[in-house]
């Protein structure tokens, strides 16, 4: 069988299962034109947006990010990366079950994330009001995500993914939970999203207003908040934050009292009320038992002593780290991380059309929890050696005489 014969083998198998009306399918449009499309062989476009995704310096950072909880020595305790995968499986299940496009659900799913800082939404409350603060706009990791992949990805090149994959990571907004999800097909068009883009990182709550221009964003959006409600609460129990019994009695008869549950009645009842309709709806009784279990999570969870202790001490941390860069950026100091790990590896056109501020929330939230925990110690502790780790040292520095910089130039 010739390569053709495939190609379109997979066409017709991928439209079968497209079955639905309401499915994207439209040719995706990318930003720059790429000439040579040969080696987009037996892939579709969706599909080479994933991997785009899967193979970035910013995936792999997924894997030292934090969820909720933050510096916990727990393995089970979810990370960033666990979270995006458990999005991803929960949204092809439904969008397979609709008959949509389960590779712009799973290219979306992937990427959502992306522009997460270091500790989670800790980090980047923290963050957006200390740009507020001074005057810089603010802080969306939605947003940021799109900046990630779009401006910052591959030296300052991006990744050039479609228009509709960077559209459901914009308006992916996880945090509101609705009854009916229903598409904007009207933001899908480039003038809009590099609005709405810069409006999310300018305007506080205006990612609030901007919601997905395809059915599949939708699903990514309500499947974000499936994936997390439950596992928060599995958490929550394994640090004995929450105790079992202390779930509400409608949720734990409504959704059941473990992840499990909760997972299947959420995904049930939005495939059987959303079945060949050009929107997404839970039922009344459902919608109402996740409220509760969401605002359950938020005054038990998410503002617990634990997680407000953490906060003031990031935001304290993150006072410090910003002022140091700000300051090594504007005295042009080379052996600062601002240009060892980041700006050494830019294009001259991200420099030269950023604002401070910005390169430097650019930094920041693009570290891994433990890069950030290391360069506030080596910022701010002293350095303690002994005699024999002096004599290393030394004896390294006279060998090779450019080891910091080396060292420092690694990618964060």
């Amino acid at each position: 069988m010739t390569e053709a014969e495939i190609q379109k083998r997979l066409e017709e198998t991928k439209a079968q299962l497209r079955h639905s009306k309401f499915a994207f399918n439209k040719k995706p449009e990318r930003k720059r034109v790429e000439p040579d499309s040969s080696r987009a062989a037996l892939r579709n476009e969706f599909v080479r947006d994933a991997d785009r995704i899967l193979y970035s310096h910013a995936f792999a950072r997924y894997m030292d990010k934090t969820q909720v909880f933050i510096m916990v020595k727990q393995d089970h305790i979810s990370k960033r990366a666990l979270h995006v995968q458990m999005v991803s499986r929960i949204a092809r299940t439904i969008g397979r079950s609709l008959g949509l496009d389960e590779d712009l659900i799973e290219a979306t799913a992937l990427g959502h994330d992306i522009g997460h800082t270091p500790f989670g939404h800790l980090g980047e409350h923290a963050l957006s009001d200390l740009l507020q603060e001074r005057g810089c706009g603010c802080f969306t990791h939605n947003a940021q995500s799109v900046r990630m992949l779009q401006r910052i990805e591959a030296g300052g090149r991006g990744l050039n993914l479609t228009l509709p994959v960077l559209d459901g990571i914009l308006s992916h907004n996880g945090e509101i939970e609705l009854s009916t999800y229903r598409p904007s097909p009207e933001n899908l068009d480039w003038e809009t999203m590099e609005r709405n883009t810069s409006r999310c990182l300018a305007e506080p709550g205006y990612d609030a207003k901007i919601f997905p221009a395809t059915l599949e964003g939708c699903v990514v959006r309500v499947s974000d908040m499936i994936s997390y409600v439950g596992k928060d609460v599995e958490d929550a129990l394994a640090l004995r934050v929450i105790k079992r019994e202390d779930m509400p009695d409608n949720v734990k008869k409504t959704l059941g009292d473990n992840n499990s549950d909760i997972v299947r009645a959420l995904c049930r009842d939005i495939i059987l009320n959303s079945y060949d309709k050009d929107h997404l709806a839970f039922s009344n009784e459902i919608f109402s038992a996740f409220s509760e279990l969401k605002q359950f999570n938020m005054e038990r969870i998410y503002l617990c002593q634990m997680m407000l202790t953490q906060k003031e001490k990031f935001q304290r941390s993150l006072g410090a780290l910003f002022e140091l860069y700000l300051d090594d950026f504007k005295k042009n100091n080379k052996r600062s991380s601002v240009f060892m790990a980041f700006l050494n590896n830019m294009d001259a056109e991200y420099v030269e059309s950023t604002p401070p501020e910005r390169i430097v929330a650019d930094f920041i939230s693009g570290m891994t929890d433990q890069f950030y925990l290391k360069q506030f110690e080596r910022q701010f502790m002293p350095t303690s050696y002994d005699y024999d780790e002096t004599e290393i040292i030394h004896e390294i520095r006279r060998e090779l005489p450019d080891i910091d910089s080396r060292w420092e130039s690694r990618n964060w």
